[in-house]
């Protein structure tokens, strides 16, 4: 094997070795993910997805920051290898490093030569952009360069936040430090710039702090921890330069650690509580954490759409009041959804409790994976509730963070899977694929095999190298009431912890756990204070949101359900890419709902996920 191949496949281990460590030696995460990279995604829900991600996603989100928007020319430009002058928003270099870090998560998935050599063409450019002291920002290098760092909303380092996570995705997967290079180069830039006894600085959006915390966890080097801590520290001590009345739409109200209820842009706020519950988890400083559990429960009871999508006004692209969850006017930014499932995955992390990763099911099955269309290159930056017809997706948009963000995210799905802690195997999505993990000193396969999320059973064989004494948790869906654990054909004896269901035995090669969910379709009430909803009800089966679409339904504007309604389940593989859908027979006249990721891929037609609803 040639060097850089074998540094090609010590890269993601070593990066997974590291972060174990860390998080032995600060003693505070309860479990730690297994990196997607180690996860093979086997079955037919969600390997189909990452196949037309790798093979039209991602060729999509390249051609159009290639030719379509120009936006990689920024860079040619800036590095003086063609003439031209800047094109676009001053925001657009992330969408560069997005599609970077998502393309090299496909890399990880389904090695492609040429892919690859694209990627290395295009990072080449934005190498050759970076200017002598580290700074990168086409925005400001081709326009007014001495304005630089003069407005905090002017998203440079937002910029390089992207540009940091696609360095240490294309390193992990390639084992080259062509962008990661960059990436470090260019944080020290601001590292010698900003901080105490320097300059201060709010970023009006934020990404950096948790880019920061990657890079920390890639390097080893502890001043990237202390400089995202000092960013963190930052907000809410009036040194942003907005006016106050804009101080809550950026999270600058008050100090992070004081926060009492989410507010504000809805995207930024999902990465600055991400950031904040990295850092907790990176050094064992439970400051953040009072107001982390503050500001979850009241997104989740106040704030969140049934979708998990979360962000209602188009006016601040975020929250309003509590309760105020209209459904033709919803925002629910794609990106915002992402946000959930990254922010609920390191609450998972830091506490233990399934609720968490309840949310972030709920969110990346239904608000999140709306975002893509089926043939996966057109996308929605809006997931509204309910449509007039007039709702669609694009192939991309002037602000194209959401079909970036999607690109990003896809690929990245096995890594919330499984995790790990000392001697324990926790499964929090029900996803079949395999994995080999070191549990009690043993190299441990394990296989899901699963027709969820249309059916609720999981066969899990457990395969160690020899026998070994360890614990499997399951996590117990918020939505289910009725389940059955067996292993190798037996009832199996297990306890409860947090939403869990933990099996400890000796396990041997072969062992078969078999976990069987029940999955009855229900009907959902909001809370009577959500005004848009009174005289409602909205259709779930397992994880999956259902809504109508007049399509299916002539009589869709007569659309009624009622306490007598009978509910059937039909498998359809050839509808939608195969999914389950529901009847609903009411006095002879029947409804039929589909997924509400799925909604949109046919003919045009009104949609809505609330129903009438009578008594």
């Amino acid at each position: 094997m040639k060097p850089d191949c074998c540094l090609r496949f010590l890269m993601p281990l070593i990066a997974v070795i590291f972060l174990s460590c860390t998080a032995e030696k600060q003693g505070i995460e309860k479990n730690k993910p297994v990196d997607f990279s180690q996860v093979k995604v086997t079955d037919d829900f969600w390997q189909p997805r990452l196949m037309t991600h790798a093979i039209g996603t991602v060729p999509a989100c390249i051609r159009q920051c290639e030719t379509e928007t120009r936006r990689i020319d920024n860079f040619a430009i800036a590095a003086g290898m063609q003439e031209g002058v800047f094109q676009g928003f001053f925001y657009d270099d992330s969408d560069v490093y997005k599609m970077l870090e998502g393309a090299s998560y496909s890399l990880m998935n389904n090695p492609n030569p040429a892919l690859e050599a694209r990627l290395d063409s295009i990072i080449m450019k934005i190498a050759g952009a970076q200017q002598k002291d580290g700074y990168l920002n086409t925005f400001y290098t081709l326009g007014d360069f001495n304005a630089r760092w003069t407005d905090m909303d002017k998203h440079e380092m937002y910029c390089f936040g992207h540009l940091t996570e696609a360095a240490i995705a294309f390193y992990n997967a390639t084992g080259k430090r062509s962008l990661l290079d960059v990436a470090i180069k260019f944080a020290d830039h601001i590292d010698t710039t900003f901080g105490p006894d320097k300059r201060d600085w709010v970023p009006g959006h934020e990404e950096v702090e948790l880019a920061l915390i990657k890079l920390y966890r890639t390097t080893g080097e502890n001043r990237y921890l202390q400089l995202s801590h000092w960013l963190l520290e930052q907000r809410g001590r009036g040194k942003g330069t907005w006016d106050d009345e804009y101080r809550d739409y950026y999270q600058d109200l008050v100090p992070v650690r004081e926060l009492e209820k989410i507010s504000g842009h809805a995207v930024r706020a999902m990465y600055l509580f991400t950031g904040m519950a990295d850092y907790t988890a990176a050094t064992g400083d439970t400051s953040y954490l009072g107001a982390l559990n503050r500001l979850w429960d009241d997104v989740i009871n106040k704030k969140m759409y049934i979708t998990g999508g979360i962000g209602s006004s188009q006016a601040n692209e975020g929250f309003t009041e509590p309760y105020d969850l209209p459904n033709e006017e919803a925002y629910c930014e794609t990106c915002a959804s992402v946000g959930m499932v990254m922010w609920n995955q390191r609450m998972n992390m830091l506490t233990g409790e399934s609720q968490y990763a309840d949310i972030l099911e709920k969110s990346m099955y239904n608000g999140a994976l709306a975002g893509v269309s089926l043939s996966g290159d057109r996308f929605f930056y809006v997931n509204p509730l309910y449509s007039k017809g007039d709702h669609h997706r694009r192939e991309w948009y002037g602000t194209a963070c959401c079909p970036s963000q999607i690109t990003r995210f896809l690929p990245s799905i096995g890594g919330y899977v499984y995790a790990l802690s000392d001697q324990t195997l926790w499964i929090n999505l029900y996803v079949g694929s395999r994995t080999t993990v070191n549990l009690a000193g043993t190299e441990t396969e394990i296989i899901q095999n699963t027709l969820y999320p249309w059916e609720g059973r999981d066969e899990i064989t457990v395969n160690p190298q020899k026998a070994v004494e360890f614990s499997l948790r399951l996590r117990l869906p918020g939505w289910c009431n009725n389940y059955s654990v067996s292993i190798n054909g037996k009832e199996s004896a297990y306890t409860t912890d947090k939403g869990y269901l933990v099996i400890t035995r000796l396990w041997k090669k072969g062992d078969l756990v078999e976990f069987g969910m029940d999955m009855p379709v229900r009907t959902v009430s909001a809370d009577p204070r959500v005004k848009a909803n009174t005289g409602r009800r909205a259709v779930q089966r397992g994880p999956i949101i259902y809504c109508l679409e007049e399509t299916d339904n002539p009589a869709f504007d007569r659309a009624q359900i009622t306490s007598s309604t009978v509910f059937t389940t039909t498998f359809e593989p050839d509808l939608l890419g195969g999914v389950a859908t529901v009847q609903a027979t009411t006095n002879g006249e029947t409804l039929k709902f589909i997924p509400y990721y799925a909604w949109d891929n046919r003919e045009a037609g009104k949609m809505e996920v609330w129903v009438e609803y009578k008594e």
